[in-house]
């Protein structure tokens, strides 16, 4: 009864996360086609930069709920791992577009560095302090759901740094409007652009590991066979292979040398460590006796005690 209420409200939870993705994606596209018009209208790149940041947000958003509800589609026969990898793939296209676009706005912030064109730069403001409010409700919306859903955590994260380029570009359209520093406006494009392929990198980087079967980022693959060497039982470890299915969802699998007389339990044993130890829940370990075949061990949970 108990695991059923927390099945019901984790379920809950996955609702209220996506709907608060779906809001924060709907403003977040509204906003950037008004910021690609702005800068359109009043020749400011670092709108235009900012739009292409928003973008990035737009796809991470997308992004997140496209793999809440993969997540939820069932395995096949073709696909035993379901459709996780979709996120994975989206994810290096998503860093790979990204830092296409840092490219082309610093390309183009160097050419306007040169002979700065005119800005209007009391509109240019006023879209881009509209754009930091879009940001700041935004990230009230996902700010519970960040603690909790590595999803919503990477699309926080993504807002975050977008409202960090709104403040840039406001500060470039208060340069403008207060002294005429037309150079404001490239500057605040150069680091608009070099955020973005900050953060941009670190995305491609991180599904580049994952579809090259890198260990996880912040687990110690040697303290994981130290663990399982650790467990009574265990003489040997060898072919320990830690990989990741998607954001989340961490496997392993090894081969462990046993003792010939070892408890019937050390396959439970080693797996109950992995989970607690390292949240590792998706392990495939094959037992081999010391001195013989491969056998298989029962799984038996020890007695209370």
């Amino acid at each position: 009864m108990h695991a059923h209420l927390q099945e019901r409200s984790a379920q809950v939870d996955r609702a209220r996360w996506r709907r608060s993705l779906a809001t924060t994606l709907a403003l977040s596209a509204v906003y950037m086609v008004a910021e690609v018009v702005g800068g359109i209208v009043t020749n400011s790149l670092a709108l235009l930069a900012d739009a292409g940041h928003m973008l990035t947000d737009v796809a991470a958003l997308g992004l997140s709920l496209f793999a809440m509800w993969a997540a939820q589609r069932p395995v096949t026969r073709e696909r035993t791992y379901g459709y996780h990898r979709l996120e994975i793939l989206a994810a290096l296209s998503n860093g790979a577009t990204s830092i296409a676009i840092a490219i082309l706005i610093l390309v183009e912030a160097v050419r306007r560095w040169r002979n700065p064109p005119a800005v209007a730069g009391g509109l240019m403001l006023l879209i881009a302090c509209g754009g930091l409010i879009v940001n700041l409700v935004a990230l009230r919306l996902l700010r519970g759901g960040r603690r909790e859903n590595l999803n919503v955590r990477g699309a926080w994260l993504h807002v975050l740094t977008d409202a960090l380029g709104s403040m840039q570009a406001i500060a470039a359209g208060a340069l403008i409007a207060a002294f005429g520093w037309r150079w404001a406006d490239p500057a605040a494009s150069v680091l608009i652009a070099i955020l973005v392929a900050y953060s941009s990198w670190g995305l491609l980087r991180e599904a580049v590991g994952v579809l090259m079967e890198g260990a996880p980022g912040g687990l110690d693959v040697d303290k994981v066979a130290n663990a399982i060497m650790a467990t009574p039982g265990v003489r040997a470890l060898h072919d320990l292979h830690v990989w990741t299915i998607t954001s989340g969802f961490v496997a392993l699998s090894a081969h462990v040398v046993v003792e010939s007389d070892c408890p019937d339990d050390v396959l439970w044993r080693a797996r109950a460590v992995l989970r607690e130890r390292f949240d590792i829940t998706h392990s495939t370990i094959q037992v081999e006796r010391e001195n013989g075949p491969a056998l298989p061990v029962a799984v038996k949970k020890p007695a209370p005690g």
